[in-house]
This record gives C-alpha cells, sequence and structure tokens, in this order.
C-alpha cells in the first residue's frame, strides 16, 4: 500500500484483467501515438505471456479492482546497471493524487533491487510532453538532452 496518495493503493504485478483498463488509460491520456500505444500494449502482453518476459517489468497501481496506472521497466541493452522506463501512466481522472510519483518510486526500488543504479527515462520536446517532462524534474531527474 502506498499512504502518500490521498488514495491508498496497491501497486503488484501485472495481471490479464489488467489489460483493457490499461489500454484505456494509454487512450485516455491522449499523449500516446495509436502506435505508441501498440508498442505499450505489445510489452504489456509480453510480461503476461506464459512464461512472462525476463527483459520487462510491468507492475500495476490499483485501488481495489479499480487500475489506475502502471510503469514498464526493463534493463538496457548490453549494460551492466541502466534501466529503462519503458512506460508509466495515470488514469487521467486519478491525476494530481501522487499516484505517479508512487510508481515512479517503486520502479526506482525495483531497479536497485535488481543490482541496477540508473534508471533513464526518455520523453518527447513536443509540447504535448510538457507536464510529462515537468512531473520528471519534480521527481528529481534531470534533463540531460532535448
Amino acid at each position: 500500500m502506498c499512504p502518500r496518495t490521498d488514495t491508498l493503493i496497491d501497486i503488484r504485478p501485472i495481471i490479464p484483467n489488467d489489460r483493457k483498463p490499461l489500454k484505456r488509460i494509454l487512450e485516455d491520456t491522449q499523449v500516446f501515438t495509436s502506435a505508441e500505444i501498440a508498442v505499450a500494449l505489445e510489452l504489456i502482453d509480453a510480461a503476461l505471456a506464459d512464461p512472462p518476459s525476463t527483459d520487462y517489468v510491468v507492475q500495476t497501481a490499483a485501488d481495489g479492482e479499480d487500475v489506475l496506472g502502471y510503469y514498464c521497466i526493463g534493463p538496457t541493452p548490453l549494460t551492466i546497471s541502466t534501466y529503462d522506463l519503458y512506460w508509466i501512466a495515470v488514469k487521467p481522472s486519478a491525476h494530481h493524487r501522487g499516484i505517479g510519483r508512487q510508481l515512479l518510486e517503486h520502479a526506482e526500488q525495483t531497479v536497485r533491487a535488481r543490482g541496477g543504479n540508473l534508471l533513464i527515462a526518455e520523453t518527447s520536446s513536443q509540447p504535448k510532453y510538457e507536464h510529462t517532462r515537468n512531473f520528471y524534474l519534480k521527481t528529481n531527474y534531470k534533463e540531460l538532452a532535448r
């Protein structure tokens, strides 16, 4: 449970019933293109596969049955301790409640637990990503390039 939000949330491994609400979240953010959503769903499907992918870790934030968001991370190929934050998204109606921050902190903890020491979050310089860039800056990420 993550008590620092105004909603007690549980961050847990993805389950098959999460796919449909996560697809809706990706669409409802109105940030991702249809091609980006397709890639995000491929990674979700890889995490749900039997056996699951060892390349991607997908965790879901939920309040009971209500899926509020998720993140997807994975080791950066050809590195020893670097990870990429491939996706992080929160249901628009749940924005500004600390859920994104909790997901990001959980991702960072997961990276550390797996022996990682660097988490890279790439985003676009397009205007529609301004809130995303501000989110990373507020959570102590440094902009290294634009």
